[in-house]
């Protein structure tokens, strides 16, 4: 495990305000990360076709890994002989883990939940596992995660309020446990998450229950589930004022572009998504004027680059021409370039939200962000 010594007391401060939207910075053992942040998603200790001097390059201060992935292949015990996954992958920075709640439950049939725990069989080869809040928490001590997530139960869209509030409830009684198996360490912390899905009672009593409990950063859980955006964005509304003011917020799994400006707007400090990373894979790039399909034709002879913004490598050294090319011959390269740049383009985004929120300008900036968004991709002349 890491030697924390000399290291600095895990914390957040607020810096600047606009509206509810919040520019301010998160303490940890190893790095100070910046908010709003995005997280790159590296569920299996790598950040899909980036290396992570690459993934840093981009702007990233902190990545995410997952412990029900991790836990499976090649195993918690393995990862922690190892050094834990910063030291295993190479990477640096602050890390946080997923609790492994949101997999299995995604799982479907394949899993059985109760006051225990879960009870799952793996995607993998059908073994039967199980993960409690005490298995949980361990497992992703021994990850050496930074920033360890309550496990929680990520209420599926739709349902009853009834059926909201018992698995609401569940996730307070599992959060609790969560909290006792916690091994505080100097520069670490454990986040609770809050759950009810759209209704904002539940999500306030959700809020009590782990504020009475004490945790170093909150997080909005069983969003971007099939809500859709304005009820998202609704219930973000009515979230959000009642956490704590000096703790960082995370939105889990969002999200694309304009959900995230809307949910800083709401007043959230941390994203992660597989979006940009998984776009990258599927030919998708994203650009100040929208998202491009560089499988189009229209792009066989354009020698513009995909973004001219940006100066990641994909825009400064190669044309659409190439990137469609490359993807076209199903080129290793291509999916590369695609991520490095859709990663940038996310970073790029969070710095322009950071500086607008200390500029007090951050109505102008989603003004002019949406403006050029809807402009859509230019076609070449």
């Amino acid at each position: 495990m890491a030697d924390t010594a000399d290291r600095p007391d895990f914390g957040f401060s607020l810096l600047a305000r606009d509206g509810q939207a919040r520019r301010g910075v998160v303490r940890t053992a190893w790095g100070d990360v910046d908010t709003p942040a995005f997280m790159p998603v590296g569920t299996a200790a790598s950040v899909k076709a980036m290396m992570p001097n690459d993934v840093k390059g981009t702007g990233a201060q902190i990545i995410l890994s997952n412990t029900y992935h991790l836990m499976l292949r090649p195993g918690a015990e393995r990862v922690e002989r190892l050094g834990g996954v910063r030291k295993l992958m190479g990477w640096d920075g602050p890390l946080l883990t997923d609790s492994g709640g949101f997999q299995v439950m995604s799982l479907g049939p394949l899993r059985k939940i109760d006051e225990t725990g879960v009870t799952f069989k793996s995607h993998l080869d059908g073994s039967q596992h199980i993960l409690t809040p005490e298995i949980s928490t361990d497992i992703q001590f021994k990850l050496d995660a930074t920033i360890t997530m309550a496990f929680d139960e990520c209420t599926p869209y739709p349902c009853t309020e009834q059926e909201a509030e018992e698995s609401m409830k569940l996730s307070m009684r599992w959060a609790e446990r969560s909290r006792s198996a916690f091994v505080a360490r100097t520069g670490y912390g454990q986040f609770g998450i809050v759950q009810g899905s759209v209704f904002p009672h539940l999500r306030k009593r959700s809020i009590e229950a782990l504020t009475d409990i004490g945790f170093e950063g909150y997080a909005v859980g069983g969003l971007a589930v099939g809500e859709g955006q304005e009820l998202m964005f609704t219930t973000l509304e009515d979230t959000t004022p009642h956490l704590p003011e000096v703790a960082p917020r995370y939105l889990m799994g969002v999200g694309k572009p304009a959900d995230i400006v809307g949910a800083v707007m709401r007043g959230i400090d941390m994203f992660d998504c597989v979006l940009p990373t998984r776009s990258g894979r599927t030919a998708q790039g994203f650009t100040r004027r929208g998202a491009v399909n560089l499988r189009n034709a229209r792009h066989s002879e354009d020698m513009r680059p995909l973004d001219a913004e940006c100066a990641c490598p994909a825009c400064t050294s190669f044309s659409r021409a190439y990137l469609h090319h490359l993807f076209r011959a199903d080129e290793v390269q291509g999916l590369m370039l695609l991520t490095w740049h859709n990663l940038t383009y996310y970073q790029d985004l969070m710095k322009g939200l950071r500086q607008a929120i200390s500029e007090g300008g951050l109505t102008a900036f989603a003004e002019a962000f949406h403006a050029r968004q809807a402009e859509g991709d230019i076609e070449p002349l």
